[in-house]
């Protein structure tokens, strides 16, 4: 009866067991496999901190051409929109008054050297008797004052000569600078006249273009500490001094550029100054008036990630979040303090440091304590094969 009693009860155990085994094992079946996910390898480094300011362009040199004399229109001798060079002929006014008033002054000249030539020699003949005692005292000063007025009379000669071929020459109208001409102002035929107030073309200097900027008061000081703080050497940083533009289309302007001055003032209505930048323009794609947004460098940041965009999101308090993979292969969450942005990358100074691997693809299918396989993506942004 205790050997039947005892054999029910150890078949009771075993089936007890094996329920217990069969269970388990049908919960490690429906366990999820750990999900690959890729993963990007973070670097430390120092970065340059830049503000996006907007700015306006403006031509390196403006020259409003406006004529010299007064006079018709006879011919434009420059291409609208071209590219003109300083000295090169824009517009000839009729010159046939102007050359008559150069001959004019060319007679009074020679006028003027006979009349000295005549003076000298009345001037030699009445010392050669005042020496003979033949000429009085006031005969000799009436030679030497009539001697020197003639010679003035020739410098006025030669002055009212030169006043009229510049006069003659100012009836072809020259470009004052290099640089591209707009639309002409004044056609054929059309009257000028000297000093007018309209001008008859204007030319611009853009193979290099300035671009005026406005900056907080903020961006002022960290720029102005940052730059005192490398020039005291205390920093074993350098603070980038190029600038780069972004164009109205929302493309980045191939050249860079470099920050020339910082206005001494700030508006203490606006709170804001001016800070003057300067870029090539060699295809002459920026044109004065244009609207762009300039990337000034304000700070630096020493030890800092770079962060791909794509691997940080917000929580629901807005605040910068990214998941990473530890060491056990376990997705950690972590929360981020953010500078900026470099390119397509954040600048984050907390929450991430050199060697974490940041997930930036797989994000939808882990979270926080999940285990995870990682793959690492290669510069191209391609997942590295084993």
């Amino acid at each position: 009866m205790n050997l039947d009693w005892i054999r029910k009860g150890m078949q009771g155990i075993t089936a007890a067991s094996l329920l217990v085994l069969s269970a388990t094992a049908a919960q490690a079946q429906d366990a999820p496999p750990p999900q690959a996910v890729t993963v990007v390898t973070l670097q430390a480094e120092d970065v340059t901190l830049s503000s996006e300011l907007p700015g306006r362009v403006v031509a390196l040199g403006v020259a409003e051409v406006r004529p010299q004399v007064s006079g018709i229109i006879v011919e434009r001798l420059f291409l609208e929109g071209g590219t003109v060079k300083e000295g090169d002929p824009l517009y000839r006014i009729d010159d046939a008054i102007y050359d008559a008033q150069v001959q004019q002054a060319r007679a009074s000249v020679a006028q003027a050297k006979a009349n000295l030539t005549a003076a000298e020699k009345e001037e030699q003949r009445i010392a050669e008797l005042f020496q003979r005692g033949v000429a009085a005292q006031q005969a000799i000063d009436d030679s030497l004052a009539g001697r020197d007025a003639a010679r003035a009379g020739l410098l006025v000669a030669k002055a009212q000569l030169q006043a009229a071929e510049i006069n003659l020459k100012h009836t072809v109208v020259e470009a004052p600078l290099s640089g591209r001409v707009g639309r002409a102002l004044t056609t054929q035929g059309a009257l000028v006249t000297a000093q007018q107030a309209d001008p008859m073309a204007v030319i611009r200097q853009i193979d290099r273009v300035y671009v005026d900027v406005t900056a907080s008061t903020a961006d002022v000081l960290r720029y102005t500490r940052a730059r005192d703080a490398q020039d005291e050497g205390d920093r074993g940083l350098e603070l980038d001094p190029t600038v780069t533009l972004t164009l109205a289309d929302g493309m980045t302007f191939e050249h860079r550029g470099t920050l020339l001055a910082a206005e001494p003032q700030v508006d203490p209505q606006t709170g804001v100054a001016v800070l003057r930048l300067q870029f090539p323009n060699p295809d002459g794609l920026l044109l004065p008036g244009m609207y762009v947004k300039a990337h000034v460098p304000v700070g630096l940041a020493p030890d800092v990630v770079l962060a791909p965009q794509q691997g940080v999101g917000r929580d629901r308090r807005g605040q910068p979040t990214a998941l990473v993979v530890n060491k056990d292969n376990v997705v950690e969450a972590r929360v981020l303090t953010v500078l900026g942005t470099q390119d397509s990358r954040w600048i984050v100074s907390e929450g991430l440091a050199a060697g974490d691997r940041l997930i930036v693809a797989g994000l939808q299918k882990t979270g926080p304590g999940a285990t995870v396989i990682p793959e690492e993506q290669n510069a191209a942004g391609k997942v590295a094969q084993d």
